[in-house]
C-alpha cells in the first residue's frame, strides 16, 4: 500500500555535506521530537541523561562536519585535563607552560583548518614582494616559484566557537575563576551542548557548568519563553532573513555592477538586516532550545541597530564574543590600564583580531579594523566634548538610567547605523573588488527616481525589510509583552502558534534550507 523507499530514508540520518543539519530543517525538527521525548524519561537519572545529550551532540555535529566530529573530541580530551593538571600545581611557570600546550592545540587546529591558504598566500605575496624565486626542488605541490596553489581543506562547522569556549574554560581554571570539573563526561556535555555547538553563543564554564547536575526542572515560564524564542528565531531566520537573502540581496552582491546605486544601497540596508536576522535567529532558538531542556543561556544580542555608538553596538551585537575578546584578550592586552595611547592600540588590535576570527580574508580584516579605529574615535571623541558624546548615556553602575538627550542619540544612531551598514559590506562582499563596485555604484550611479519600480519589482522584499525594521525598533516593552503572552498562553495555543510559523516558511521559502550566516565561522 506505501510504497517507501527505507534506503532514502535512512540516508537522511547520514552526513550530507550539501545540507548540513540546521534547527529549522525537517530533519531536526523530527529528530529533536525524538530526542525530546526520550530526554524526558532520563529526567531523574543524570548521568544517563548527560551521556544521551552528549552523544546526541555529537551526532548533530556529524550530521554538520562528517567525521570532523573527531576535533570537537581532541579538543574536549586535551583541554579536560590540561585544566585538572593546572589546578593541581601553583600558578607560576608549569601553569602557564600547560595553558600555552591549551593554547598551541585549540589555536592550532583553529589556524591550520581555517587560516593555512590565507598565510600560505600572504609568504608567497611577500616572496613576490621581495623578490625570493622559491626553488622548484622545495617548492612541493602547493608552492609554485612564489604562487600559492590553494590546499584543499574542509572548514568544520563552528570550530571558531567550540575552539573558543573549550579555551575560555582552561584560562577561567588558571586564573581561578573556577575550579575544573571533576568528570570528563560533564566537561564533553558542556562543550559539545548541540543547541550553540556550531554558531554559539559562546557559553562561559561559570555560567554553564554549575547547571549540569542540577535537578531537571521545566516551569511553565522556562517553556513559555523557550517557545517565544524559538518561533521569534525560526521567524527572523526563515522568512525574513532567507527570502530577502535569495530573492535580492544575493543578486545585487553577486553583480553589484549590474545594479543602480539606490539598488545596491538598498542590498546593503538588506543585508544589514539580514544578517542580524540570521545570527540573533539562530541564538534565539538555541536560547529557547536549551529552555526547553531546562538550560539558561545569557543574552546574545540586544537590538543592536538602537546603538547611538559603536561602542554600545559591540555591546549589543554578538554578546558572548564581545565579552570573550574583552575579557580575554583585551583586558590580557592591558586593556586601558597604561594610558590613552596604549588603550587605543588595545582596541584596534582587538577587533583586527576579531576581524580574522570571523574569516581568513584581508575583508575581514579591514572591517574589524574600521571597527577597532570607530571604537578609538568613540573614546576620543567622550574625552574631547563628553556632554555631547553619546557615550555619556550608556548606563553604569553610578548611573544605571542616565538622562539623554535624544536629538544627539538619534542622530549618532543614524551615523552609527550607517557606520555598521558600510562596513557590512566588506562583510559580505567575496573580495574588496566586489567591496568597491557596490561603493562606487552607490556614489556615482544612485538614480533615485527608480525607488518606486523597486517597490513594485520587490514588493516582497521591502514589505519584509520594512516589517524586520519596524520589529527591531520597537521599544522593548512590546517584545516583553508579547513574550509574556506567549508564555501565559495554553499549551494548544502554542502549539497552534507555532503550526502558523512552520506553515508560513514552507510558503515563501526557498527551495533549498539556507545555512545560516555563521557557519562559515
Amino acid at each position: 500500500m506505501f510504497d517507501i523507499d527505507w534506503l532514502r530514508v535512512l540516508s537522511q540520518f547520514e552526513y550530507q555535506p550539501e545540507s548540513p543539519m540546521i534547527f529549522s530543517s525537517g530533519i531536526f525538527l523530527f529528530l529533536f521530537l525524538v530526542f525530546t521525548l526520550i530526554y524526558n524519561l532520563l529526567g531523574k537519572a543524570d548521568t544517563l541523561r548527560i551521556l544521551f545529550v552528549t552523544l546526541f551532540s555529537y551526532y548533530f555535529y556529524y550530521k554538520s562536519s562528517g567525521v570532523f566530529f573527531v576535533l570537537l573530541a581532541i579538543v574536549t580530551v586535551s583541554d579536560y585535563f590540561i585544566a585538572r593538571a593546572i589546578s593541581r600545581i601553583e600558578r607560576g611557570g608549569l601553569a602557564k607552560t600547560l595553558v600555552v600546550l591549551s593554547l598551541v592545540l585549540d589555536l592550532g587546529l583553529l589556524a591550520f583548518f581555517k587560516y593555512t591558504n590565507f598565510i600560505g598566500e600572504g609568504i608567497c605575496y611577500l616572496l613576490h614582494s621581495f623578490g625570493v624565486e622559491v626553488p622548484s626542488s622545495i617548492s612541493g605541490s602547493y608552492l609554485v616559484g612564489v604562487v600559492w596553489q590553494p590546499r584543499d581543506i574542509f572548514l568544520p562547522v563552528g570550530i571558531s566557537f567550540f575552539t573558543f569556549q573549550s579555551l575560555s574554560y582552561t584560562l577561567d581554571v588558571y586564573r581561578g575563576n573556577i575550579k575544573p570539573l571533576n568528570k570528563l563526561l560533564d566537561y564533553a556535555f558542556y562543550v559539545s551542548f548541540f543547541p550553540q555547538l556550531v554558531a554559539g553563543p559562546i557559553v562561559r564554564a561559570r555560567d554553564f557548568i554549575t547547571q549540569i547536575r542540577r535537578p531537571l526542572t521545566l516551569t511553565d515560564k522556562m517553556f513559555g519563553t523557550g517557545v517565544f524564542y524559538i518561533i521569534a528565531g525560526l521567524f527572523k531566520k526563515a522568512i525574513i532573513s532567507d527570502y530577502i537573502s535569495v530573492n535580492f540581496v544575493e543578486r545585487v552582491f553577486d553583480q553589484p555592477d549590474l545594479y543602480s546605486g539606490l539598488e545596491n544601497l538598498l542590498a546593503v540596508y538588506g543585508y544589514t538586516l539580514q544578517i542580524y536576522c540570521d545570527f540573533s535567529g539562530y541564538s534565539d532558538m538555541a536560547i529557547g532550545i536549551a529552555l526547553l531542556l531546562g538550560f539558561e543561556f545569557p543574552k546574545n544580542f540586544d537590538n543592536p541597530y538602537k546603538s547611538a555608538s559603536i561602542t554600545e553596538f559591540w555591546r549589543r551585537w554578538h554578546i558572548s564574543l564581545s565579552s570573550w575578546l574583552k575579557d580575554y584578550l583585551y583586558i590580557s592586552m592591558g586593556g586601558n590600564r597604561h594610558g590613552k595611547f596604549r588603550q587605543y592600540f588595545n582596541l584596534l588590535m582587538t577587533m583586527l583580531l576579531g576581524g580574522l576570527w570571523h574569516g581568513a580574508s584581508l575583508n575581514f580584516i579591514l572591517w574589524g579594523g574600521l571597527h577597532g579605529l570607530f571604537l578609538c574615535m568613540d573614546k576620543m571623541f567622550h574625552a574631547i566634548c563628553p556632554k555631547l558624546s553619546p557615550l555619556s548615556y550608556l548606563p553604569n553602575k553610578k548611573n544605571p538610567k542616565p538622562k539623554k538627550n535624544w536629538f544627539v542619540v538619534i542622530l549618532s544612531g543614524i551615523i552609527t547605523y550607517h557606520l555598521v551598514a558600510a562596513c557590512w559590506v566588506l562583510f559580505r562582499a567575496q573580495s574588496f573588488g566586489v567591496a568597491s563596485q557596490v561603493f562606487y555604484q552607490v556614489f556615482n550611479k544612485f538614480q533615485p527616481q527608480i525607488f518606486l519600480q523597486w517597490c513594485e519589482s520587490y514588493w516582497a522584499v521591502a514589505s519584509l525589510m520594512l516589517l524586520g525594521y519596524t520589529l527591531h525598533f520597537l521599544p522593548n516593552s512590546v517584545s516583553e509583552f508579547a513574550k509574556k503572552v506567549v508564555t501565559k498562553c495554553p499549551l494548544i495555543v502554542k502549539a497552534l502558534i507555532i503550526v502558523v510559523v512552520i506553515f508560513i516558511v514552507i510558503q515563501i521559502k526557498s527551495s533549498d534550507v539556507q545555512p545560516f550566516i555563521y557557519f562559515q565561522f
